[in-house]
């Protein structure tokens, strides 16, 4: 009976030993998922704020927020981004960043690190994404086309060579997405411009366009109605109006340099370095020291000139559209004063700029309202598209339904050479 009572005592000890453990396990399991819950709704965060910066030189991408200012993270490993360009998903989550070296990288923001990348070309130049966000594409000097891909896995969908009429393979620039899975681009050398309806992401169909000697960029409208692409062989500009069916172009600013020789270009206006405010679209003028004002609402008939210190590379608007702010390139060298210049609404005399300045131009007195010379910390200057040494873009709302809205930059206190 002895034995029988202490082995009976002793699996009862054991039972309770066990059953003291599964409740201390499920305590501290029930605590861990306590703290695991907080932590993770702590980490939660929106990416309404969150931008990125471009270090060109060192080839990595930094994260930062924009409520606090502060940089969040470092994603290296991304290629030659000597004239990296970047766009979004619908959802702000991911940035795709097209390389010089023809790689196309996508990186998650909120996880700081890259999810997907394709070396997908020679020499690229930059690219868009569907406004439904599910196709990227991609612009290519070399070879010269376009290829697609799907926006998730970055798998390839179609590529489309860009030989003209003329039988020639282009360079393609000024690539934009329309409303609606199209894109609008344009040939440098075969002077085309091309209409891309991508519903069938594998099977893309193509409407051919005139344009004019070398189209070397392209804006799309914020509206989404007008593409409009700048000539470097001639004086004016090839415009396509969107909504007419069938699609036609033709010339407007036609001659806007006659009577004067043209001069030298130092430095081609780059993708995107245009900018539409107060309704009118703000073009830097090839050869010449002017930013030309063009009014849509008019036949796209010039409304005003602004004469410069020197040729604009990019004429970038403010958000709100208050001011247009123009950089240079060269031979401008000497340093002016007299920021606050007011000016006649036919044009603007400014003062002697730094090399490669940028200049601030109000978009309805037309007068210049700042100078930022070269290397001079660029917090508060707002962009659309890359240009200098250390550049930043921020995803907006869409401002309409028919058509996303461009990059910004937004306050990033880093010191930047304009480019």
């Amino acid at each position: 009976m002895a034995d029988r009572s202490t082995a009976g005592r002793q699996a009862t000890g054991r039972l309770a030993a066990r059953q003291l453990i599964r409740g201390l396990a499920a305590a501290l399991c029930a605590t861990f998922a306590a703290a695991l819950v907080a932590g993770c709704a702590s980490a939660v965060r929106g990416t309404g704020d969150l931008g990125v910066v471009v270090e060109r030189a060192a080839g990595r991408l930094q994260i930062v927020e924009t409520t606090g200012m502060t940089r969040l993270a470092t994603v290296e490993g991304l290629g030659d981004l000597s004239h990296a360009s970047v766009v979004f998903s619908r959802d702000a989550r991911y940035a795709y960043v097209f390389g010089r070296d023809g790689g196309l990288t996508r990186v998650d923001l909120l996880s700081a690190r890259i999810t997907h990348r394709v070396l997908q070309a020679g020499n690229s130049i930059g690219g868009a994404i569907s406004q439904d966000g599910r196709v990227v594409a991609a612009q290519n000097y070399a070879p010269g086309g376009i290829r697609l891909f799907d926006a998730q896995s970055l798998e390839p969908l179609a590529e489309l060579p860009a030989i003209g009429n003329d039988g020639r393979r282009s360079k393609v620039v000024g690539l934009a997405d329309l409303p609606g899975r199209r894109f609008a681009a344009s040939l440098f050398e075969s002077g085309e411009i091309w209409i891309i309806d991508a519903s069938d992401p594998r099977q893309p169909q193509v409407t051919r366009l005139p344009a004019g000697r070398e189209p070397y960029d392209g804006l799309v409208t914020p509206d989404g109605r007008w593409y409009l692409a700048g000539l470097f062989g001639e004086d004016g500009l090839a415009l396509v109006d969107l909504w007419q069916a069938p699609l036609q172009s033709h010339r407007v600013l036609s001659g806007y340099g006659r009577g004067s020789a043209p001069l030298p270009v130092y430095k081609m206006p780059h993708l995107r370095g245009w900018a539409m405010a107060q309704g009118r679209a703000w073009l830097p003028a090839i050869g010449r020291h002017e930013v030309l004002v063009a009014d849509p609402a008019n036949g796209w008939q010039q409304a005003a000139r602004v004469a410069l210190a020197g040729q604009p590379v990019f004429a970038m608007a403010r958000p709100d559209g208050h001011q247009v702010w123009v950089n240079f390139a060269f031979p401008q060298q000497r340093h002016g004063a007299g920021d606050r210049h007011r000016h006649a609404p036919g044009g603007a005399h400014a003062a002697p700029l730094p090399q490669r300045a940028a200049y601030g131009v109000h978009t309805q007195g037309r007068g210049s309202v700042a100078v930022l010379p070269r290397r001079q910390p660029c917090r508060g200057l707002r962009h659309r598209q890359p240009g200098a040494h250390c550049h930043a873009a921020r995803r907006q709302p869409q401002r309409h339904l028919l058509h996303r809205a461009r990059a910004t930059v937004r306050h990033v206190r880093a010191p930047c050479t304009m480019n």
